[in-house]
């Protein structure tokens, strides 16, 4: 039978409990092989009971103190109970400066304290007792997750100057880095606006005109890496020139929210039709994968043989299916894409197979820089077929010469 003697209700702060007779405190800590939180119990006194009552600061950081041995006792282990026990005297009962001491020599859970009010500068300076005096029961989560990262970045060695953390705020980004970030202008200190403002408008500014395309060869909703590492130089070039007390972090993710709006807009755009409006000497198209998949275009369907064949691609493209061919069967010609070498084949047939016999082909190879390359090879196939890849050339039929140029 346990009766509840004394509870804060508020978050996970400890209770007592009172179990055959004898007083016990109760706290949740660690996680169990089900990720549930594990419950403790620590016998203490009455002496210690009183204490707990009237003293918020004591309470909180006796339950900091115990948290570790929580976690050591990881997910079935049992909690170092002589331990537990032999804080309880020099936390609860003893002078503010022997606490102080103590908490120089055992682990203890720092984020509990910041998250329940303490002082941080006092806490950095390892005045802990003074540091819990405006201690409050309710706990500002918020406050230890920007304490936590803050720390995160200190270990790194960056510390966040006003404009810094404004502009983490402004993008949502101050807690997580991977966060996507967006624009908060209600996170930041009205008197700090005006400043992140200037600082957006420097970026935007540097990026204006530039897009982030699609990247059919990565699936429907990938972009191209090329251009958001092409956007993100910018971006950051620019802001560095006027700003350069900005704080990589800082730099950092007004870049991503650049690129981030950028990617946004390209996957939100209708897919682009480059061949519509055009003439284009194809009447009919064949696109296979290296998985045997295959899908016919005719120029009188309703799109364009470009955007019909990229489409193809991110539906197929993986892994293991990184060769992709478009084949003209009337004209007897075709290219080949091969994603995992950034190259292209370019085949025209020679002479056609008569009375039995193979074809001919001739076979020529070609170096292709990005997904934008691409677009382009596939886009003059489309209007002129091998001969208006002239232009977009060397070529070669020398396989171990290509080859030797492609390593280098």
């Amino acid at each position: 039978m346990r009766d509840v003697v004394f509870t804060r209700r508020s978050g996970w702060i400890p209770t007592v409990i009172r179990v055959a007779g004898e007083l016990k405190l109760k706290l949740a800590a660690g996680a169990d092989a089900n990720h549930e939180p594990r419950e403790f119990t620590v016998p203490i006194s009455e002496a210690h009971l009183a204490v707990i009552e009237e003293d918020l600061a004591r309470h909180l950081l006796l339950w900091s103190a115990v948290l570790p041995l929580c976690e050591a006792a990881g997910t079935e282990g049992r909690l170092d109970e002589t331990a537990a026990v032999a804080l309880l005297d020099p936390i609860l009962l003893a002078p503010p400066t022997d606490v102080d001491a103590l908490f120089r020599r055992i682990p203890w859970e720092r984020i509990r304290l910041v998250a329940h009010g303490a002082d941080i500068r006092l806490l950095e300076r390892g005045q802990v007792y003074d540091a819990m005096r405006a201690a409050t029961a309710t706990a500002n989560e918020k406050r230890a997750q920007e304490y936590h990262a803050d720390r995160r970045r200190a270990a790194r060695g960056t510390v966040l100057g006003p404009l810094d953390a404004a502009i983490l705020r402004y993008t949502g980004q101050y807690l997580h880095g991977a966060t996507i970030p967006r624009r908060n202008p209600d996170a930041v200190d009205t008197e700090l606006l005006p400043q992140v403002m200037r600082v957006i408008a420097t970026a935007e500014q540097a990026c204006a005109g530039m897009r982030i395309n699609l990247d059919p060869r990565r699936g429907n909703r990938a972009t191209d890496k090329r251009d958001w590492e092409r956007m993100t130089a910018a971006v950051d070039a620019a802001v560095r020139r006027p700003y350069p007390e900005l704080v990589d972090d800082a730099v950092r993710t007004v870049s991503f929210l650049m690129c981030a709006e950028a990617a946004a807009r390209a996957k939100s755009a209708p897919p682009e039709e480059d061949d519509l409006g055009v003439r284009v000497t194809k009447t009919a198209l064949t696109f296979t994968d290296d998985k045997g998949s295959e899908k016919r275009w005719r120029r009188d369907g309703p799109r364009g043989a470009s955007a019909e064949f990229w489409e193809f691609v991110a539906e197929r493209s993986a892994g293991d299916n990184e060769v992709f061919t478009i084949e003209d069967e009337e004209m007897g010609e075709g290219i080949q894409l091969h994603f995992y070498a950034d190259s292209i084949a370019r085949i025209t047939t020679v002479r056609p197979g008569e009375d039995g016999s193979d074809p001919e082909y001739q076979v020529e190879y070609g170096l292709v820089d990005g997904i934008g390359g691409y677009r382009q090879l596939v886009s003059a196939f489309v209007r002129g077929g091998c001969a208006a890849l002239d232009q977009h050339g060397p070529w070669t039929s020398d396989v171990a010469e290509f080859e030797r140029a492609r390593r280098r």
